[in-house]
């Protein structure tokens, strides 16, 4: 790819990130996602390769969707009340069309089709964007408007999405779509609570991107794509891959891990607004995902497989340490000693 059309791109997704978590008018954040959204279609497209062509135009297609919904919907709101400031959604049927709009973008559960075949046929760097910077605006409207939607609703969308998200990642083989089924499961957690407590919400949101972005940046640097390859990737590098098994259990949620804490607090957080069922029943569901994350931890740390494998053994080149992925790594699975600081700040 041509580095100043990367550049252009690069800095588009940024202005259009911050135009959208900076904005209290509905026209200037729907600016924001369609910069977005034209924004990464070259970074998916960029390897000219036909499922690459095919996982843009599903991209255009829904994002545009989307879009056009979360537009009628605060053109709406604005017809019946006279407001264009996102705080100010109060017409029933705008709500309801904005958690459609905010679902198809985050690829929440019913919407969710559309999510793993893109991130399939992505690069690795770009799938990283799909799950984490490209998640930030719909979930900063949701947090802009979660005192105006319908907790029923969330709620369902929620536990759908952690059910789907485990179920359908048991059976996967590649890489890119266990980790996008796992982002829909996070998701779901996320959702959950958001009405009762947006500033834990964020917290997931955060701690799921320090997280997923150091899965992402570690199985770039071992060239994993699927479990075939991960099964021999132990002898070229047995630290990273060790790394990657951590990751991957905190991402799991299993304590003493850092992943263990948003969902203690979410669990804890349910309990107060008597939500015990749909507390129990999340957390149930997160056993599926549980089982897949161990799975791959498995495959990460295996010395030899179990059978014989037809993929070509790899040299074992030189590497430089990468400090980035070392520090996220640090704060991927140590944060947990840290909670009780963390919530006085929430």
């Amino acid at each position: 790819m041509n580095p100043h059309a990367k550049l252009i791109s690069t800095v588009s997704l940024i202005m259009g990130t911050s135009i959208t978590i900076s904005s209290n008018h509905w026209i200037l954040a729907w600016t924001g996602l369609e910069i977005n959204t034209l924004a990464i279609i070259p970074l998916i497209s960029k390897s000219h390769h036909p499922r690459a062509i095919e996982a843009t135009i599903k991209y255009f297609l829904t994002q545009s969707t989307a879009s056009a919904l979360i537009l009628f919907s605060s053109l709406t709101n604005a017809w019946s009340i006279g407001q264009w400031d996102i705080t100010q959604l109060n017409h029933p049927t705008s709500c309801l069309l904005l958690t459609m709009a905010i679902a198809i973008k985050l690829g929440l559960v019913p919407f969710h089709f559309w999510f793993p075949e893109v991130l399939q046929g992505s690069s690795m760097i770009t799938a990283l964007l799909l799950s984490t910077l490209m998640k930030l605006p719909p979930i900063t409207l949701l947090l802009m408007t979660s005192q105006s939607l319908n907790p029923t609703l969330l709620t369902l969308l929620a536990i759908s999405s952690a059910l789907v998200g485990g179920w359908m990642g048991l059976n996967q083989t590649q890489t890119r779509k266990i980790l996008a089924f796992s982002s829909i499961s996070h998701l779901g957690w996320m959702i959950v609570v958001i009405i009762y407590n947006p500033q834990l919400t964020l917290l997931t949101f955060t701690l799921y991107a320090v997280m997923t972005t150091t899965v992402f940046l570690s199985l770039t640097q071992i060239k994993v794509l699927k479990l075939s390859t991960m099964l021999v990737s132990w002898t070229k590098t047995p630290i990273l891959n060790a790394t990657v098994m951590l990751l991957l259990l905190s991402l799991a949620g299993l304590p003493p891990l850092t992943g263990f804490m948003p969902k203690w607090l979410i669990i804890q957080e349910l309990t107060k607004q008597e939500m015990t069922p749909t507390a129990t029943v999340i957390t149930m569901l997160s056993l599926l995902s549980l089982f897949f994350y161990l799975r791959l931890a498995y495959h990460s740390t295996i010395t030899l497989p179990p059978n014989s494998s037809n993929h070509m053994k790899l040299w074992r080149p030189k590497k430089t340490p990468n400090t980035t992925t070392a520090i996220l790594a640090a704060l991927s699975t140590s944060l947990l000693p840290l909670t009780p600081l963390i919530v006085t700040m929430l």
